[in-house]
C-alpha cells in the first residue's frame, strides 16, 4: 500500500482502517534502507503513527508542519514523494537526514539542533495573522528537546500570545540517551484522564454565563476552576503557560490521533497536544537500545550488529582518557548535553557516576554550570559536538573566559563529519573560539597525541579546548606519560623551500601528500602545529624564514582558522611571503562520504599535493 502514496493527498483516499497495515510497511521500509545507508532509526520508527495522523488532518503545504531537530522526518519525506530517494539518504549528492527547504515545499523549516520548532512556528503563525491569511500552524517537538532554554522562551511567548498554534509533544522518555530532569519525570507522571477534559468545560462554560456582578465572585469562580484543574491532573504546567492541554494520547493509535488533532485544528489560541510514542517501536533491537539506534551506522537487520563495531574511536579514547584519570583525582567532573553515549563519556558514568552530569539538551546551562563548578575548586570537563558548543558562545566568553575558569571543553565531531551535513559540521569552531582572550586551543594528530592532550589539560588553571574529529581512532596507549610541551608544535619533517603547518587529523593527509611530492623532488617541512592558541612563534617563524612559500592546512573554514592565525603572525614579524591557505571555503558544506566532501574541498592528500605543486611551478 506505501507504493500508492506519492503526496499527503494520496493518503488522504485511502481507507483509515488500512492505517495500521500501511505503519507496518513504513516501518519495514525504514529498516530495511537505513540498515544499508545508517541515519536515525530508533526516532523515526518511534513517530510513524503521529506522521500519518498529521499529514491525514493537515493538508501540507498549506498548512505548516515545523519538525524540531528535523532527525525524526524520515516517514514525513517518505509521504511528501521522496521514499524513491531514500537509497541515497545522507549520501554525497543525496536526501538530507534532515528537513532542508531547497529539497522540498513540505521542509517548511531547515532544522539540525533541537529546540526551535515552537519559536519558528510562533514566528510562522504571527506572520500568517499579519497577512490574514487562513492556515494551521504545526510545531512536533520531543521531550527532549524541551528540555532545551529556548523551548520554553518560546512557550512563554507563545502562551501569552493567544495566538493559533498547535504544538505536539512527542513524549518518548529519550532524546539521545535518555531524558533527564524534573520536566521529563513530570511528563512521565501524567495519565489520560477523560474526567479533567469534561470538567474544565463545565468550568468554562459556567464562567462564560456568569453575570458581571463583581470582580469578587469572578475570581472565586477563576480559582474554583485552578482548583479542578489541580485536582485532577497535578501541576498542569502547559495550561498555566497559557496552553489547552489535550492528552496524554496514545500515539500508537492513528485513529485517535486524528480525532485529537481533528480537535485540536478547531481550537482557537495555542494549543498542546501530548503523544506517548516508543522510540524504536518495531524493530526489537532499536525498541531495546534506542540510544545505539539514535543515529544508526549501517547494520545487519537480523543481528542488529553494526558494521565495523567494536573499532574505537575519537570519543572512545577521550571518554577512558578521563575515566582513568577521574579514578585518580576525585575534583575531576565531566559533563554532557544529552549525549553520554555520543561523546564516549558512557564509560565515565558506570564507573563513577556521582561525578557525572548529564544536564540535558542544554548547552549554555551546562558551560556555566561547569564554571560554578570550576569556582569551586573543581576541572569540570564538557564534552560537546563542536556544532552544539555554538549554541553556548555567550556563556563561553562571559561565564569561563573572562573569569579564567578552569573548564575544558572536549570538542568532538570537530571539522568535517560527513553525512549529517551542513548543520553538523564542525568547521567553525577554530574561528570562532580563536578570537577569545583567556582559551588555550589545542588539536590531536592522533589518538595517542588525544590521550597525552587530556593528561595535559589536567593542570592547566585556564579555559583549554581539544578539538578532536569523528571517526575511527585506530591504535592508541592509554597509559603513556604526557610528553607534549604546552604551547610547542613538532616539528615532523625538515625540508627546504616549502613549509607546510598542519593541524589535527589533516597532519596524517599532509604527511601522504608528501610522499606524492617526492615525484617532483620536493621536500617541504612538514610541522604539526599541535596548539592554535598559543602559536608556537618561535618554531613558526624560524621556518617560515628558511622557505619560499608556506602552506596552512586545516579541518576548518579558511576564514579566521589557523591560516589567518599564521598570516597574522607573519604580518606582525614583517614576513611578507606567499601563504597558501587550505580548508573548507566561505560556504555551509553539504552531507555527504568524508572522503568525498574532502576530495571535494581539494583536502584529500592527493589534492593537497597537486595544489602544493602548481603553486610551487608557477613561482618558479
Amino acid at each position: 500500500m506505501l507504493e500508492q502514496i506519492d503526496s499527503p493527498y494520496d493518503l488522504k483516499k485511502l481507507d483509515k482502517k488500512d492505517f495500521p497495515l500501511i505503519c507496518e510497511e513504513i516501518r519495514q521500509f525504514l529498516i530495511e534502507k537505513v540498515s544499508k545507508t545508517g541515519g536515525h532509526l530508533a526516532s523515526n520508527l518511534g513517530i510513524v503513527e503521529l506522521t500519518i495522523a498529521l499529514h491525514y488532518v493537515f493538508n501540507s503545504p498549506v498548512d505548516k508542519i515545523i519538525w524540531d531537530v528535523g532527525h525524526q522526518c524520515y516517514v514525513h519525506k517518505m509521504l511528501t514523494g521522496r521514499k524513491d530517494q531514500f537509497d541515497t539518504l545522507r549520501k554525497f549528492n543525496g536526501l538530507s537526514g534532515y528537513t532542508k527547504r531547497t529539497e522540498s515545499v513540505h521542509d517548511i523549516f531547515g532544522a539540525g539542533h533541537s529546540s526551535t520548532s515552537i519559536s519558528a512556528a510562533l514566528g510562522i503563525a504571527k506572520a500568517r495573522d499579519l497577512k490574514g491569511e487562513k492556515y494551521s500552524v504545526v510545531a512536533v517537538i520531543g521531550d527532549g528537546a524541551l528540555t532545551g532554554g529556548m523551548a520554553f522562551e518560546a512557550l512563554n511567548n507563545a502562551g501569552r500570545s493567544k495566538t493559533d498554534l498547535i504544538v505536539v509533544l512527542n513524549h518518548n522518555e529519550m532524546s539521545i540517551s535518555e531524558n533527564v530532569g524534573s520536566l521529563s519525570l513530570y511528563l512521565s507522571k501524567l495519565r489520560t484522564d477523560p474526567t479533567y477534559n469534561k470538567l474544565k468545560q463545565e468550568v468554562d462554560n459556567l464562567l462564560n454565563i456568569v453575570p458581571p456582578i463583581g470582580k469578587s465572585l469572578h475570581k472565586y469562580i477563576e480559582r474554583i476552576k485552578d482548583s479542578v484543574k489541580q485536582l485532577v491532573v497535578p501541576g498542569m504546567f502547559f495550561e498555566e503557560m497559557g496552553f489547552t492541554y489535550l492528552g496524554p494520547i496514545d500515539g500508537h493509535d492513528v485513529g485517535s490521533l486524528i480525532e485529537v488533532l481533528e480537535r485540536a485544528k478547531k481550537i482557537k489560541g495555542p494549543i498542546l497536544v501530548h503523544v506517548i510514542t516508543k522510540k524504536g517501536k518495531g524493530y526489537k533491537f532499536a525498541e531495546k537500545f534506542p540510544d545505539k539506534f539514535h543515529s544508526a551506522a549501517p547494520f545487519d537487520i537480523q543481528t542488529g550488529k553494526f558494521v565495523n563495531e567494536g573499532q574505537a574511536t575519537y570519543s572512545d579514547v577521550f571518554g577512558k582518557t578521563l575515566t582513568e584519570m577521574a579514578l585518580q583525582d576525585d575534583k575531576i567532573v565531566a559533563i554532557t548535553a544529552a549525549m553520554p553515549e555520543g561523546t564516549g563519556l558512557i564509560h565515565f558514568a558506570k564507573l563513577i557516576p556521582e561525578r557525572f552530569f548529564d544536564v540535558g539538551i542544554a548547552e549554555q546551562h551546562a558551560t556555566t554550570f561547569a564554571a560554578g563548578m570550576a569556582v569551586q575548586g573543581y576541572k569540570p570537563y564538557f564534552a560537546v559536538y563542536s556544532t552544539f558548543l555554538q549554541r553556548a558562545y555567550d556563556q563561553l566568553i562571559h561565564d569561563v573566559c573572562i573569569q579564567k575558569l578552569p573548564v575544558v571543553f572536549a570538542i568532538d565531531r570537530a571539522g568535517i563529519v560527513g553525512e549529517d551535513g551542513e548543520t553538523h559540521q564542525g568547521v567553525f569552531d577554530l574561528s570562532y573560539l580563536r578570537p577569545i582572550p583567556n582559551i588555550t586551543i589545542m588539536s590531536p594528530k592522533d589518538a595517542n597525541e588525544l590521550v597525552e592532550m587530556v593528561k595535559l589539560s589536567r593542570n592547566l588553571e585556564f579555559p583549554v579546548a581539544i578539538r578532536y574529529p569523528r571517526g575511527k581512532a585506530g591504535e592508541f596507549d592509554i597509559t603513556r606519560e604526557c610528553s607534549i610541551e604546552f604551547g610547542k608544535a613538532e616539528l615532523v619533517t625538515e625540508g627546504k623551500e616549502i613549509a607546510i603547518f598542519a593541524l589535527g587529523r589533516m597532519v596524517g593527509k599532509v604527511l601522504e601528500a608528501k610522499e606524492i611530492l617526492k615525484v617532483s623532488d620536493l621536500q617541504p617541512f612538514i610541522v604539526n602545529l599541535r596548539f592554535v592558541k598559543p602559536l608556537d612563534e618561535e618554531l613558526i617563524l624560524d621556518i617560515s624564514n628558511k622557505v619560499k612559500f608556506i602552506v596552512t592546512v586545516e579541518d576548518n573554514v579558511i576564514a579566521g582558522g589557523v591560516g589567518s592565525a599564521i598570516l597574522e603572525l607573519l604580518n606582525s614579524n614583517g614576513i611578507y611571503k606567499p601563504v597558501l591557505r587550505l580548508g573548507f571555503p566561505d560556504k555551509f558544506i553539504e552531507h555527504g562520504d568524508v572522503e568525498n566532501l574532502f576530495k571535494k574541498y581539494n583536502l584529500d592528500a592527493e589534492s593537497i599535493a597537486n595544489t602544493i605543486l602548481q603553486k610551487y611551478k608557477e613561482m618558479r
